[in-house]
C-alpha cells in the first residue's frame, strides 16, 4: 500500500488544508506561482490555502504569527530578496517551515544554499517543476 492510498494514515482527507506563504513584490509572480501549483500540488496531499505577502516585514510578521507548511520566497524581489529573508527566518524562527526559493537564473542556486533554502525553482517557472518542488517539500514535512 502506498502513502497516497485512501485509508493510509498519511493520505490527505478531502477537508484537510495546509497554509503556504508566497512572497514577492511582483503580483504577477505571486499569481503565476499560485496558479501553477493549483489547489492540490500532488496526489494524496491536502488542499493548499495561500497567504500572500509583498514586503519583508509582512513575511516576518506572518511567519511569526502563522503556522505555515511551506514558504515560497522570490529571490528576485526588490529591496529585500527572498534569499535574505530565508536566511533570516532559518536563523531566527524555531522550527522554521521549509523554504522554496524562486531564482532568475540556474547560476543563482548556490545562493539559495547559502540562504538555507530547502528547494529552488528557476525562471521561467515551469508549472510542473513548481508543483513537484512544493509537493516534495510537503511530503517531506508530513513524514516528520
Amino acid at each position: 500500500m502506498t502513502s497516497t492510498e485512501i485509508g493510509h494514515p498519511n493520505a490527505a482527507t478531502e477537508a484537510e488544508t495546509v497554509d503556504l506563504l508566497i512572497y514577492s513584490d511582483d503580483i504577477d509572480t505571486r499569481r503565476a506561482v499560485i496558479e501553477a501549483v493549483g489547489r492540490r500540488p500532488g496526489k494524496g496531499l491536502p488542499l493548499v490555502r495561500w497567504t500572500e505577502s509583498a514586503t519583508h516585514a509582512g513575511v516576518v510578521k506572518k511567519v511569526e504569527e502563522g503556522s505555515f507548511a511551506l514558504l515560497v520566497l522570490d529571490g528576485e524581489a526588490a529591496k529585500v530578496g527572498g534569499m535574505a529573508i530565508s536566511r533570516q527566518l532559518k536563523n531566527e524562527i524555531f522550527q522554521c517551515p521549509p523554504v522554496l526559493i524562486l531564482t532568475a537564473r540556474p547560476q543563482d542556486a548556490w545562493l539559495a544554499t547559502w540562504a538555507d533554502a530547502d528547494a529552488v525553482v528557476t525562471a521561467p517557472y515551469d508549472p510542473i517543476a513548481l508543483q513537484e518542488a512544493v509537493a516534495g517539500l510537503l511530503r517531506a514535512g508530513r513524514q516528520q
